[in-house]
């Protein structure tokens, strides 16, 4: 499709996936909500609607073990849980994320050691993780932002050859692709969001998948506070905790699955519009993807290009929320190891733990050490991205955005 720019700003509204609008929630959901109730069984250790959805999302993925868990930040919590790192080993993450990715590590006893990234993909290399490794490293975190894969055939080299874990934080990237194969798949363990605003939900929500055995059995007991259910003599065989879902979130999410495919597909051709359309846009630099990779566009992300100021990314915000796209500048704003849970160390109690064991080098967080990140987050455009748009919609974003790179170039000196 070819989008025409309209020739002035117009208002329009969304759909937004924080309500119905932008939601596939509909009959499915509260027929198999529905069936939950009136079973009686709320709890997935006795019901069946969360075993159904783990064994579904496995088969979907080709892979061995699914298990489903309270949020996306439990199912990195069960991952790390599952390596089980000694206190102060290291383990390999993204300055560009969420804390939910970053809180397990620490509630592990682990030290989150920051790669750089890619600034056009903000995404960890191979070349970013391999100056971050160092003997304590116990494993490799790469998120996949946004929906866009990393590349996972050099990070996966790299970890085979030093006989390193890989966990993917896929909570944005549900159905994409590297190699033609699922994230989620590509490294050791893989761990899902369902949190409200992702590609599907049941409002909070997470699933973990691996094809290793023995880990799939700490990720099972991690979830189940390390209660053996089913063996002959069951017993709490480690610190864990309770991080199971509810029948009514399996229910919500096994209706959901059955729209997965066709929301990811929608995704991708709506910003394939908006991909082909900003070519007409030079100051605008569309996603960059790997090309062994296939996104599955949780956001549209786009940069400014070094014909503007970084500062323009601001106002460029701000002229597209007047239209009523609500476009996030800089997304996380800084790197997550500007927060205060790093920079204070405000962990458990005045302890510190677990940043007192940690080496000097893994806890540098000066900015020359992170140019890819800086330069990231200064240029970014977050463009929130709905398979319920129609194609209307996304000519009004390309419109809007045309209308605001020629308000910010009339306010630019002569």
């Amino acid at each position: 499709m070819t989008i025409n720019f309209p020739s002035a700003p117009a208002r329009r509204q969304l759909p937004s996936d924080q309500d119905a609008s932008g939601r596939t929630l509909g009959d499915e959901e509260i027929a198999a909500v529905t069936a939950a109730l009136r079973s009686g069984t709320l709890t997935s250790t006795k019901g069946q609607f969360v075993r159904a959805f783990e064994q579904r999302f496995a088969k979907m993925l080709g892979v061995k073990h699914a298990f489903a868990c309270a949020s996306g930040s439990a199912a990195v919590h069960c991952a790390i849980a599952a390596i089980d790192p000694d206190p102060g080993d290291e383990i390999i993450t993204t300055p560009i994320t969420d804390m939910g990715a970053l809180a397990p590590i620490l509630y592990q006893g682990a030290i989150p050691v920051f790669a750089d990234v890619d600034p056009l993909t903000c995404n960890v290399t191979a070349d970013t993780i391999a100056a971050a490794l160092s003997p304590r490293t116990k494993a490799i975190v790469v998120t996949h932002l946004f929906g866009n894969p990393c590349e996972m055939d050099r990070i996966t080299a790299l970890a085979h050859e030093r006989g390193i874990p890989i966990i993917e934080d896929c909570a944005q990237a549900f159905l994409a692709t590297y190699d033609g194969a699922y994230v989620g798949t590509l490294g050791t363990i893989g761990c899902f969001s369902l949190q409200q605003g992702k590609h599907i939900t049941t409002g909070e929500g997470g699933i973990v998948v691996t094809n290793d055995d023995a880990l799939a059995r700490r990720i099972y007991l991690f979830i189940n506070k390390a209660w053996g259910y089913g063996d002959p003599k069951p017993d709490h065989y480690f610190l864990a905790l309770n991080y199971r879902m509810s029948e009514l979130c399996g229910a919500v999410a096994l209706a959901q699955l059955d729209k997965l495919e066709p929301v990811v597909l929608r995704r991708r051709e709506l910003a394939a519009m908006l991909t082909s359309a900003l070519q007409e846009l030079p100051d605008i630099i569309a996603p960059v993807i790997y090309e062994r990779a296939v996104h599955s566009y949780w956001k549209y992300c786009v940069r400014t290009a070094e014909t503007l100021d970084p500062e323009a990314v601001l106002e460029l915000a701000r002229l597209l929320k007047e239209q009523d796209v609500l476009a996030s500048p800089r997304y996380i704003v800084k790197p997550a190891f500007m927060c205060e849970v790093f920079q204070k160390r405000r962990t458990f109690g005045k302890s510190g733990f677990p940043f007192t064991l940690a080496h000097p080098d893994a806890v540098d967080y000066r900015p020359e050490r992170f140019p890819g990140t800086y330069r990231a987050l200064e240029r970014i455009l977050v463009i929130p991205w709905n398979d319920r748009y129609t194609e209307d919609d996304v000519a009004h974003i390309a419109g809007a955005l045309k209308n605001a790179l020629e308000q910010l170039r009339e306010k630019e000196p002569a």
